[in-house]
């Protein structure tokens, strides 16, 4: 750990000295810790709503204030424009209004690059916007053989490289992290190799080259090195966890042997890997920068200590960091509540959110939150019935769109598979455009941050802006495609056109202005509600099916808790027993997450309040850990050897009974119930639903779905 520098006076930005002490004010001691800490490097491990962006940009301007920053020589980096945007807006609130830059890994990039191609004479390279075409022409036909979407493939090698892994290393590399190629490995390295030779061909970039290229230039051109380092000496970045090894490698080169460098991330929030992030970076800090010093913000002023009780227990401690402690007044207890189907649950969800309109409550103080972004249309169709304004981030708006209303027009009159329909936009689709995605860093040139040096690049004109829109759009219609084909392995070009007019019909209803936030779990990253309303909390969906290996699965684990820590005041989680896929009904199981949920609810309905959310959490899991259905091996109870015979004989027939249920959902016995759940109902003969709740692991969400069945094989027992 090293001291920070003390920064020459210079007035350029600067907050006065006299306001250093005002910046303190309204922190807590955590908080004013990580302000004015002289730590160097710094990471501040800063959970859900523990006031992240406040601590961030007060520490900047803290810094500039007491004289060891200058403003314009301090970096920001962000993941999109937008919270780029965001961060200056609440730097200019704190005094600072020009000087910081702060922009997207992608865009800083650009425009380093630009700045050196112009002082070295050198062509600029042309970006690559059409990534999608390009690889579709690299990926052969494979007669007999399923046919590749080439979307598949460019997602492939999109975390590839941000994983700095080379067309010739990618083979055993996608084995090592047990990747599930839409092509043999072999091939797929294949289709990337000759992807990276067409690029070098043409004197294409693409915006992951950026980072490759100005990482490169750092390391092998000293002058460059010495002038970036120079222009930017203070860096700070947001969301570490979310920072991949490509954008690592390019901290580090802007970094070089220097130490003032402060991020703020959450581990329990790492929710991108499958995007190539790695959120190792922040859990082991210290071995990365050796020296480093870590602050800890735990104190959440975001939700309810019942919420919160929740939230912990899903994360449990799989994850790095200690649990938040809630410090808003007790409220009422989350609620889970199964449906029928799917349409009844929009409907009943629609129904819950108009009960808890009223005077002085906005509809915007509610939101709708579920795993993809294809369960958005019929929950926007319900709440258009029920005549609730609302927004659909990413779906309906997009098809008031031309070009978007051109490409679905396409669909709707397509003769082929939709795979083969998807794959006919690619002469619109541009790639990936992170900032609207939420997935990276910037891709255009036109990152605010850009011009911070006076050299960055030129603006362009409308025509250009209202072109890379039109491409964005596309790009966003074909993942809302992806995300209902990976749903629905049946799907159809019209039954996608059907579900996207289903959520235009009710936008166009009123979702201007005041209206619900309808969102999935990941675009719903770094917002908040009063109210949030958690659909479709089944099992394949949460977790999602593909998720099939423990990463997976623990990232899909951090995706929930994401969601439940949006809640401020009330959270209501929902589950439907059947869900349409397509022309394709099916029967669902409710979450296994579900299971960690019930077990606070168990301890709220004993009227045993957690103290501060956390402490009565532990109890319960310890408690419920061989039976809660997580696989977690329980201390302390009885073995099926402690069982009489006539148990045993109950037990037995229970087991029966749970295979056939297991059979009829298609699903893995213990997911109906664990053996240690059937062995207390086996020693316990309950003969009431009031007396099977009674029972460890046995849930309300459980209860409503087998109280019935299972109280029946145990009544004809006894009767026997």
């Amino acid at each position: 750990m090293v001291p920070l520098p003390a920064g020459p006076s210079d007035p350029l930005g600067r907050v006065s000295r006299v306001d250093a002490e005002a910046l303190l004010a309204g922190l807590n001691p955590d908080q004013r810790d990580a302000v004015t800490t002289e730590a160097a490097p710094l990471c501040i491990l800063a959970g859900a709503g523990s006031g992240k962006t406040r601590v961030l940009t007060r520490r900047i301007a803290h810094r500039v204030a007491t004289g060891s920053a200058e403003p314009h020589r301090v970096l920001a980096l962000t993941f999109t424009r937008k919270a780029a945007g965001e961060l200056r807006g609440r730097l200019a609130a704190l005094g600072l209004r020009d000087g910081v830059a702060a922009g997207t890994f992608h865009g800083i990039a650009l425009a380093q690059l630009r700045s050196r191609w112009l002082e070295r004479g050198e062509t600029e390279p042309q970006l690559l916007d059409r990534k999608y075409a390009l690889v579709a022409r690299n990926i052969a036909r494979r007669p007999g053989r399923r046919e590749v979407n080439p979307l598949d493939a460019v997602a492939e090698i999109e975390w590839a490289k941000a994983r700095r892994i080379a067309p010739r290393d990618y083979a055993d590399e996608a084995l090592h992290h047990n990747r599930r190629p839409p092509l043999p490995a072999a091939e797929m390295a294949g289709v990337y190799e000759r992807y990276e030779q067409e690029k070098a061909r043409r004197g294409l970039v693409d915006f992951d080259d950026l980072l490759v290229r100005c990482e490169r230039a750092l390391v092998t051109d000293p002058q460059f090195a010495a002038t970036q380092r120079w222009r930017f000496r203070h860096l700070f970045v947001d969301e570490f966890q979310d920072v991949n090894p490509l954008q690592y490698a390019l901290l580090r080169a802007w970094l070089g042997d220097r130490g003032d460098l402060c991020v703020v991330g959450d581990p329990r929030q790492a929710i991108y890997a499958w995007n190539g992030a790695d959120a190792s970076y922040l859990d082991h800090f210290a071995r990365h920068f050796p020296g480093g010093e870590v602050h800890e913000l735990r104190d959440n002023y975001r939700s309810t200590p019942q919420i919160l009780a929740v939230a912990n227990a899903v994360i449990g401690d799989r994850e790095a960091g200690l649990p938040l402690r809630p410090n808003r007044p007790a409220g009422e207890p989350p609620t889970v509540v199964p449906f029928a189907d799917d349409a009844d649950e929009a409907r009943g969800i629609a129904r819950a959110i108009r009960d808890a309109h009223g005077p002085g409550r906005p509809w915007s103080d509610q939101a709708v939150l579920a795993r993809t972004n294809a369960q958005a249309a019929l929950i926007a169709d319900a709440l258009g019935r029920a005549a609730i304004p609302h927004r659909v981030r990413g779906g309906a708006s997009l098809t008031a769109q031309p070009e978007v209303k051109q490409a679905l027009a396409r669909l709707r009159r397509a003769r082929v598979p939709f795979d083969v329909a998807l794959a006919d936009l690619d002469a619109e689709v541009s790639g990936r455009f992170p900032e609207e995605t939420d997935e990276a860093g910037a891709t255009g040139d036109d990152d605010p941050a850009a011009g911070a040096d006076g050299q960055g690049a030129a603006r362009r004109d409308d025509e250009g802006r209202q072109a890379e829109q039109r491409r964005a759009n596309l790009a966003a219609l074909v993942q809302l495609g992806r995300d209902y084909r990976g749903l629905d392995p049946a799907a159809s070009g019209a039954g996608f056109v059907q579900w996207l007019q289903a959520a235009a019909r009710a936008e166009d209803a009123g979702g201007a202005g005041d209206a619900v936030e309808v969102a999935t779990f990941h675009a719903a990253k770094g917002l908040e509600w009063p109210i949030v309303h958690v659909a479709g909390v089944e099992a394949g969906l949460v977790p999602i099916g593909h998720a099939r290996t423990s990463e997976a699965e623990a990232e899909e684990r951090r995706l929930f808790y994401v969601a439940l820590t949006r809640a401020e005041r009330v959270l209501r989680l929902s589950w439907a027993a059947e869900r349409t896929f397509g022309s394709r009904r099916s029967r669902r199981q409710p979450s296994p997450y579900l299971a960690d949920v019930q077990a606070v609810l168990g301890a709220f309905a004993e009227r045993r309040r957690p103290t501060d959310g956390l402490a009565e959490v532990r109890r319960e899991r310890r408690r419920l850990a061989a039976t809660d259905g997580t696989g977690h091996r329980g201390r302390g109870a009885r073995s099926p050897a402690s069982l009489t015979a006539d148990d045993r004989a109950v037990l037995d027939a229970l087991k029966a009974w749970r295979l056939e249920q297991a059979r009829a959902a298609k699903v893995p016995a213990d997911v109906v119930f664990p053996d240690t759940t059937l062995e207390a109902v086996a020693r316990s003969r309950p003969a009431d639903v009031a007396a099977l709740l009674a029972l460890p692991g046995v849930g309300t969400v459980k209860a409503n779905r087998y109280g019935e069945t299972l109280l029946g094989v145990v009544a004809r027992y006894a009767e026997g």
